[in-house]
């Protein structure tokens, strides 16, 4: 942008960078504002004669309501990550709203459109999950929608074989990609034959399910006992939660669904090499063993994240990206389970130069220990880890999807609402400690995926990798 003149030749307005500066230089930034604590929350978490938990949460701040029902979906049969189970799962989510007894694809299409909604399913090793959103005053239509795919969806036989067709496609796509190449192979060295480990089914496991596997896992496992289900918008608790309990009385079923059982804990090691040939670029990727949420150390083990590689003024990102170049993204990140937590390092560098940035990143983890953040670094990282946990959680969206994910975790809205206190009471001697008990380096293993004709000499020199590659799909 440059500045302008009028016809007398006077400036009518300055430029960005004029403004941005005085005669002694750029002019300073305004200090950060103090954090705000999340607003007072009208609530009500409740469990309803059916066993589904109900947490019912008012934020007016548009006429929406976001609807998040979570329910658990290991295989109820307990068999290991070589099962069925996966497949079959994939296909129900996929088509539990084509259909019921009582209303077309195209008829509950047309009736959530009607109150400006929407219903969606996924599903993971862990959990189905249901998600949707309408206007306020479409809630009971989105309820009685809900109410009838999950007591009757009907999974017409054409639905099944046309989602059937194209997830066998999806998979052959996604296996072809870098990322999820190096995904599988990482769950597959921490975790083995742990149903957790198996993210994405086999295309062959697709192909051999019916129309009937996909009712009778319906049946087992979509069971409102040890579910929950999250509202949050423009309406009054109490009374949602009665409409809820109305709604969705017929939805009954024998049991609790089913948790993953424990996941195996982390151990240290080398990083194991995943052949990929031809590649240009190698993916590396690191994990260890972290704490949940309700671990009171959780707050510093945070703020130590950030500071590694949590956010872009990080040492990783300052490291690897901005003054060797050695990558566009990296990043370091915890991921939750229902049982507990790892911390997950990633970044994808080019051939060349993988070596000197897997040796970097090692670098930097020891450095965190043995160099620990400094106050200022530490109150940098507590600013962003307050603002973006507000900002995330702002919106209708953000608050109802952020709160299924913490009440799979044992925590509820209160931990939310106090979280900033607790990051603001941490100190740096705290995070200083996190760092060095969790981001040891010989607290990490992982694997990188890329080509082991060009990678193994610089990775041999380097050493803390297992040059015994196995070959990806």
């Amino acid at each position: 942008m440059t500045a302008s003149t009028s016809s007398s030749g006077s400036k009518t307005h300055r430029s960005a960078e004029e403004i941005g500066r005085t005669g002694a230089g750029p002019r300073p930034l305004p200090e950060l504002g103090s954090q705000k604590a999340a607003a007072d929350l009208s609530t009500v978490d409740t469990t309803l004669p059916n066993g589904l938990r109900v947490i019912a949460v008012r934020r007016a701040t548009v006429p929406m309501v976001e609807l998040r029902l979570r329910v658990p979906f290991a295989d109820p049969s307990g068999s290991s990550a070589g099962s069925q189970h996966s497949a079959i799962a994939e296909i129900l989510a996929n088509t539990v709203l084509t259909g019921t007894r009582s209303r077309s694809r195209v008829r509950i299409d047309t009736e959530l459109a009607l109150v400006g909604g929407e219903l969606d399913a996924v599903v993971d090793p862990e959990r189905l999950s249901i998600t949707g959103n309408a206007l306020a005053t479409g809630l009971d239509t989105v309820l009685d929608v809900l109410r009838d795919v999950l007591t009757s969806a009907s999974y017409p036989a054409e639905e099944v074989e046309r989602e059937r067709a194209r997830l066998v496609e999806r998979i052959a796509l996604a296996r072809s990609q870098p990322n999820v190449i190096a995904r599988e192979a990482l769950q597959t060295l921490l975790y083995g034959d742990h149903p957790y480990a198996k993210e994405m089914p086999e295309a062959d496991e697709v192909a051999n399910v019916s129309r009937e596997d996909v009712v009778a896992l319906h049946g087992k496992a979509l069971l409102p006992r040890g579910s929950v289900l999250v509202v949050v918008g423009d309406v009054e608790p109490s009374e949602a939660v009665t409409r809820i309990g109305e709604a969705l009385a017929a939805w009954q079923g024998d049991g609790e669904a089913v948790q993953l059982p424990p996941l195996p804990a982390v151990s240290g090691g080398d990083v194991k090499l995943v052949h990929r040939a031809g590649a240009v670029q190698s993916q590396i990727r690191l994990a260890a063993q972290a704490i949940p949420r309700t671990d009171p150390r959780y707050p510093a083990l945070q703020l130590a994240n950030l500071v590694y590689g949590g956010f872009f003024s990080s040492r990783l990102v300052e490291n690897i990206r901005e003054d060797k170049g050695y990558t566009y993204s990296a990043r370091s990140h915890p991921e939750f389970t229902v049982h507990g937590a790892t911390l997950l390092i990633d970044a994808d560098t080019a051939s060349d130069v993988t070596a000197a940035a897997l040796l970097e990143t090692r670098y930097e983890l020891a450095r965190l220990g043995l160099v620990p953040p400094s106050q200022s670094e530490v109150d940098t990282a507590r600013s962003y880890a307050v603002g973006t946990l507000l900002t995330s959680t702002s919106s209708q969206s953000g608050l109802a999807s952020f709160l299924v994910n913490l009440v799979a975790l044992g925590l509820g809205i209160d931990w939310l609402v106090a979280h900033p206190q607790r990051l603001a009471a941490v100190t740096a001697e705290e995070v200083a400690a996190a760092a060095l008990e969790f981001f040891a380096p010989a607290n990490f293993t992982g694997v990188l995926v890329g080509d082991a004709e060009q990678l193994k000499p610089k990775l041999a020199a380097l050493g803390g990798v297992d040059l015994g590659e196995v070959s990806s799909r």
